[in-house]
C-alpha cells in the first residue's frame, strides 16, 4: 500500500510537472511569435481569439498530458499483455474476441472527428465571445457615452447563447460514443460466450478454460473502454495543437532579410524613392511618392484625412514595406537593416498615447530600460511632466491604470514625450501629438516637443497647421501623392492646397 501510494504520488507529480512546463514553453513560443507578427497581421486578428489560443488551447494540451497520456500508455501495455495471455490460452477465441476491434476503431475514429469538429466550434465561439468582451472593455467610455449598455448586454447574451449551444453540441456528440462502445463490447462478449458454450457442450472445451478466458476477455475490454473515454481529451488537445500551429505558421510580412545587418548610428537622412503602398495590395494609399529629409531637419507631413500621412511614419519604422520603391535612411534601404537596430534609433510619440499598467517610472524608462534615475527625471523635466508627477500620491512610483486611464490626456502625452526623450534616438516621429488637448495642455506639450526635436531629424504628422509653422520643410499629401512642399511662408504664398487648409483653419 505504501509503495502504491508513493508511486501514485510520483506519477501525478511528474505528469503535472511535465504538463506545466510544456504549457509554459508553448505559451512563450506563441507569445514571442505573436509579438513579431507585423501590424497588418495584428489588424486582421482578434485579440480575444489570440488570447484563447494562448490559454485555453494550451490548457487542453496540458490536460491531455496530465490526465490522458500516461493512461493511454498504461492501457496499451495492458492490452498487449492480456492479448499475449489470451492467445496462449486459445488463439481462436482471441481472434473471435478481436473481431469487434475494426468496428470499435471505426466508431471511435468517426466520433473523434465529430468531437474535434465540435470542439473547434466551441473554441471559435469562445474566442469570439472573449474578443467582444475585450472590445467593449477597451471602448467602455464610448459605450457609456452613447448609453449602449443594453445593446452590448443583448449582443453578449446572444454570443454567449451561441457558445452554450456549441458546448451542448460537443457534449451531445461525446455522450453518444460511450453507449455505442458498450454495445459493441457486449456483442464481442456474446460471440465468445456463444461459441465457447457450444464447444463446451460438445466436449471440445472445458468449462474452466472458458471461464478463465471470459475473465481475461473482461480485462481486455476494460482498457478498450477506458481508451474510448479519453477521446474527448485527445480531440480537444488535437484541436488546441492545430489552432496553435495555425498561429505559428503565420509568417510575418515584416521580418529580417537573410542578409540584414545591424544599423550604424544614424545621422538621420530620410529618403522616399518612388514609394507606392496599399494595404492588402489594394488601392494605393501612396503612389510614386518621393521626398528627402536632411539630417536634423524638422519635416511636417500635412494633408486631408485618409491621405497616407500616418502610413509614411509606418514605412519609416518598417511597420510596413512598400509595394514598390524604397525607403532609405542614410542612403540605405531600411529593409537592409535588422528590425531591432532600425527601431532602436527611432522614437515615436503617437496621437493615441498608450501607457502600460505600471508605475510612471516604468512607463518612462520603457523607452530605455537601462536609463539611470537621473536620466529618467531629466527626461520628465524636459517633457514638462516632472512637476505634475511629484504632486501625485506616490510620485514616480504611482501606478497608472490600464492604458493610462488614471491620467489626463495631456499628462499621458507628456509621459510619452518623456519616454521618447529618454530613448535619445536620432530620428523622432510625432503623429498628431497635440490632437484632442486643451489649450494649456497643448502649449505644455508643444514646449516639450520643441526641446525634444532639437538635434534630431523629426517627422511631424499634423492636422493643426499652427503647430508646424516653424518646420524646416512641409510636405503636403493629397490623393496618395506629395502635391507640394516648402516652408510655411512659401506654401502660403503659392496659394495651393496648404494655403487652402490654412485658410479653413484660421477663418473657419
Amino acid at each position: 500500500a505504501v509503495i502504491g501510494a508513493v508511486s501514485g504520488y510520483m506519477q501525478k507529480y511528474l505528469t503535472t510537472r511535465v504538463s506545466q512546463w510544456v504549457g509554459h514553453d508553448l505559451r512563450r513560443i506563441v507569445y514571442q511569435h505573436i509579438q513579431r507578427l507585423s501590424l497588418a497581421e495584428h489588424h486582421e486578428s482578434r485579440s480575444g481569439d489570440l488570447i484563447m489560443r494562448m490559454t485555453s488551447d494550451i490548457s487542453a494540451i496540458q490536460d491531455f498530458i496530465n490526465s490522458a497520456l500516461l493512461g493511454i500508455l498504461v492501457n496499451l501495455l495492458t492490452l498487449v499483455g492480456i492479448l499475449g495471455v489470451m492467445f496462449y490460452i486459445n488463439w481462436r477465441f482471441t481472434l473471435l474476441a478481436l473481431s469487434i476491434v475494426p468496428v470499435l476503431f471505426f466508431v471511435v475514429y468517426f466520433y473523434t472527428r465529430r468531437i474535434k469538429a465540435a470542439s473547434r466550434a466551441v473554441r471559435k465561439r469562445e474566442g469570439e465571445l472573449l474578443s467582444g468582451v475585450a472590445e467593449v472593455l477597451t471602448s467602455i467610455h464610448v459605450v457609456q457615452a452613447f448609453a449602449r449598455e443594453d445593446y452590448e448586454d443583448r449582443r453578449f447574451a446572444s454570443e454567449s447563447r451561441s457558445n452554450v449551444e456549441a458546448g451542448l453540441q460537443a457534449r451531445s456528440v461525446k455522450a453518444r460514443l460511450s453507449p455505442i462502445v458498450e454495445v459493441t463490447v457486449a456483442v464481442g462478449m456474446c460471440l465468445v460466450l456463444a461459441y465457447g458454450g457450444r464447444l463446451a457442450l460438445a466436449g471440445q472445451l472445458s468449462a474452466g478454460v472458458l471461464v478463465v478466458f471470459l475473465l481475461y476477455l473482461g480485462k481486455l475490454y476494460k482498457p478498450i473502454r477506458d481508451l474510448s473515454k479519453m477521446t474527448d481529451t485527445v480531440a480537444k488537445a488535437s484541436v488546441g495543437y492545430e489552432r496553435i500551429q495555425e498561429i505559428l505558421e503565420i509568417e510575418s510580412g515584416i521580418r529580417n532579410l537573410p542578409d540584414a545587418r545591424p544599423a550604424r548610428p544614424f545621422s538621420g537622412c530620410i529618403e522616399f524613392d518612388h514609394v507606392s503602398f496599399g494595404y492588402h495590395g489594394e488601392v494605393p494609399v501612396l503612389a510614386d511618392v518621393s521626398f528627402r529629409i536632411e539630417p536634423g531637419q524638422v519635416a511636417a507631413i500635412v494633408g486631408p484625412s485618409g491621405t497616407g500621412k500616418t502610413t509614411i511614419a509606418g514605412l519609416i519604422t518598417r511597420f510596413y514595406d512598400p509595394l514598390s520603391g524604397a525607403v532609405r535612411i542614410d542612403g540605405t534601404d531600411v529593409r537592409e537593416y535588422t528590425l531591432k537596430s532600425l527601431r532602436d534609433q527611432i522614437s515615436i510619440v503617437l496621437q493615441d498615447t498608450l501607457l502600460f499598467r505600471a508605475t510612471i517610472w516604468d512607463n518612462i524608462s520603457y523607452g530605455r530600460p537601462d536609463a539611470s534615475p537621473e536620466d529618467t527625471i531629466e527626461a520628465a523635466t524636459l517633457a514638462n511632466a516632472h512637476e505634475f508627477i511629484v504632486k501625485l500620491p506616490e510620485g514616480y512610483a504611482t501606478m497608472v491604470g490600464e492604458r493610462g486611464v488614471t491620467l489626463s490626456g495631456g499628462q499621458r502625452q507628456r509621459i510619452a514625450i518623456a519616454r521618447a526623450i529618454v530613448r535619445n534616438a536620432p530620428i523622432l516621429i510625432l503623429d498628431e501629438p497635440t490632437a484632442g488637448l486643451d489649450a494649456a495642455s497643448e502649449q505644455a506639450v508643444i514646449d516639450a516637443l520643441d526641446r525634444l526635436m532639437k538635434g534630431r531629424t523629426s517627422v511631424v504628422i499634423a492636422h493643426h497647421l499652427g503647430t508646424i509653422r516653424h518646420a524646416d520643410v512641409i510636405f503636403v499629401v493629397n490623393g496618395s501623392q506629395v502635391v507640394e512642399h516648402g516652408t510655411h511662408d512659401a506654401l502660403l504664398a503659392s496659394g495651393g492646397l496648404y494655403a487652402e487648409l490654412h485658410r479653413i483653419q484660421t477663418t473657419g
